[in-house]
């Protein structure tokens, strides 16, 4: 729905998608100009100190804004900037900002703002999640691929050698702010990154998004809060059905990530974009879908020209090493008790279906068609 509500008046229009999850409920605000109306869109949400965990880039882009209309709440915020990328979703980061909270004396009652994108957002929750077992959390993406994803259903977590996302908890935000007008900062490599996640939820569950995404999405794009608010209801509704993924349906949002995440793990998060990364995946993933899930030929091959008018990738440069893809789909978080992957294929655009296994030989065809 589109607001601003009567109880909060000199907001700027924008979007709100509640995720409905009984006492752990929230809302994802989507819009432009929100990071200067942060004083009102926190009312009542933060209480007591407030740290905000971003990285280096970021920090110098957006932290003071938000640190003034935290101080224009009443609030105190302190800033803990991290290096930006990869590397620092790790334990040993994690460890270090524990440290800072417990030095700054941060209580229970404090608030632990992520501002940044899917690694800030990943560290920063997991940060709250684990510092005297759980203070509050509120998300504030500035990335494409954080706003429709990452920010979005509580998953947080770090990355170990053997894998991505191998520790983690489910922390629940209290708030998602997403401001568009971040992105016009974003470098467009980045923002076609974050162009594999909305494809993604067009072809798993919503034809007419996909037919959208498909002619091309560019920041500056009239109807990009529509985009976003639709790839964040789908997720809202699956994580509503589906909370810590035991269900089975929260599994249809991996479609493109088992191949993706071991692209990944086989570069050392060096080659690649996890967007990049995950368009390979997907691309891999509709080539296993037309011979074991029965999607037509032209599907597949349309998901391979959303791709490229999107800027992403759709081969895997000659350096990387295929069979060390193979191998890295073992240390997948996601793996079966049994040692094997459980895939998400699709019928047809715009439905999926999950818990499909196939043989490695298979597998290692899929990987060998990304070239």
């Amino acid at each position: 729905m589109t607001t601003p509500s009567a109880s909060s008046p000199g907001l700027p229009p924008h979007r709100k998608v509640r995720v409905d999850l009984g006492p752990r409920s929230y809302d994802v605000l989507i819009g432009r100009d929100l990071l200067d109306h942060v004083d009102v869109l926190i009312e009542k949400k933060v209480k007591g100190p407030v740290a905000i965990i971003t990285d280096n880039t970021v920090s110098g882009l957006y932290a003071q804004r938000v640190e003034t209309q935290l101080k224009t709440a009443g609030l105190d915020p302190f800033r803990l900037p991290v290096p930006a990328g990869e590397d620092s979703k790790s334990m040993t980061q994690a460890a270090d900002l524990h440290s800072k909270l417990a030095k700054m004396k941060m209580p229970r009652s404090g608030t632990v703002i992520g501002l940044g994108g899917g690694v800030v957002g990943d560290l920063a929750g997991f940060v709250a999640a684990s510092y005297l077992r759980g203070v509050a959390f509120i998300q504030i993406p500035t990335t494409l691929l954080a706003m429709v994803d990452s920010s979005v259903g509580g998953k947080t977590g770090v990355n170990l050698p053997e894998g991505k996302n191998l520790v983690g908890a489910f922390h629940q935000p209290k708030l998602v702010v997403a401001d568009l007008d971040t992105l016009t900062t974003l470098p467009a490599k980045e923002f076609a990154a974050g162009m594999a996640e909305v494809i993604k939820y067009g072809a798993i569950k919503d034809r007419a998004l996909f037919d959208r995404v498909a002619k091309g999405v560019k920041p500056d794009d009239k109807d990009l809060d529509v985009i976003v608010e639709t790839c964040v209801s789908i997720k809202a509704r699956i994580v509503e059905n589906d909370e810590f993924e035991t269900k089975g349906e929260r599994a249809l949002l991996n479609f493109g990530h088992t191949i993706g995440h071991a692209i990944e793990n086989a570069t050392e998060y060096k080659t690649h974009l996890h967007g990049e990364a995950i368009a390979l995946g997907m691309r891999a993933a509709a080539w296993l879908s037309v011979r074991q899930a029965g999607l037509p030929e032209a599907d597949a091959r349309r998901i391979e020209a959303a791709l490229t008018v999107n800027h992403l990738p759709v081969t895997l440069k000659s350096e990387v090493d295929r069979a060390a893809i193979l191998s890295a789909l073992g240390n997948d978080k996601k793996v079966a008790a049994d040692g094997r992957n459980r895939w998400v294929l699709l019928k047809k655009l715009g439905e999926a279906t999950s818990g499909h296994e196939l043989p490695d030989d298979l597998i290692m065809k899929a990987i060998e068609v990304l070239g």
